[in-house]
């Protein structure tokens, strides 16, 4: 059973995301939350598996609520605004995937489960706005280096912060998928990263790809 918290502060959503999420017969929420400081205590008594998180709410908002949280819970933030800034801090900040409020509900469903698997909610429109945050940031040295990861795990990492699927990314470099998730996983190691999304911040902040490239 994958055991969410569900944190945001308008209590009518609250309680339609409980009913939804309670629908499904592998789901189940075990605390709610009105504001980030209450999502962490909840997130800290609970240990949920994930913490459906809203970007703006009292206190403390969503982005410094995952912040803290860490490696307690996986994060998938559950927004009505659209906005780029939205998406880098909250990747940032650590969580493991980015939906609006307006999405399909079976789709927010599978979305938790692929964030409970250990997977990042990564879509292509997201990354695309991962770029456009990243042009607007004046350029300046990386903190992040690649340090041990070799040639062929660049290319991987480059086509992951593009937004391509795995197996896209073994179609494009004509490998096996079982091949790309090796690739995958020792980046994960090297880079001392949670999932794909730590992933594609890495690669960023590396400069192994700009918004330009």
């Amino acid at each position: 059973m994958i055991r969410v918290v569900v944190a945001d502060d308008q209590a009518l959503l609250r309680g339609s995301f409980r009913v939804l999420v309670d629908s499904a017969p592998d789901l189940c929420v075990v605390g709610e939350a009105a504001t980030g400081a209450e999502a962490v205590e909840v997130t800290l008594r609970e240990r949920p598996d994930v913490v459906l998180m809203d970007v703006r709410m009292p206190e403390m908002d969503g982005i410094e609520a995952t912040r803290r949280i860490g490696g307690l819970a996986r994060v998938l933030i559950v927004t009505m605004f659209d906005l780029d800034a939205y998406v880098y801090d909250a990747l940032r900040a650590g969580a493991s995937g980015f939906l609006l409020k307006d999405t399909p509900p079976a789709d927010l469903l599978a979305a938790i489960r692929v964030v409970a698997g250990g997977e990042a909610l990564l879509a292509p429109a997201v990354t695309r706005r991962l770029i456009e945050e990243f042009a607007r940031i004046p350029a300046s040295p990386r903190p992040k280096g690649l340090d041990g990861v070799t040639e062929r795990e660049r290319e991987v990492l480059t086509l992951i912060a593009r937004g391509l699927s795995n197996t896209e990314i073994a179609a494009h470099l004509q490998v096996s998928l079982a091949t790309v998730k090796t690739h995958i996983s020792r980046l994960l190691a090297k880079l001392a990263a949670r999932d794909r999304a730590q992933l594609v911040i890495a690669a960023y902040e590396s400069g192994l790809v700009t918004a330009a490239r």
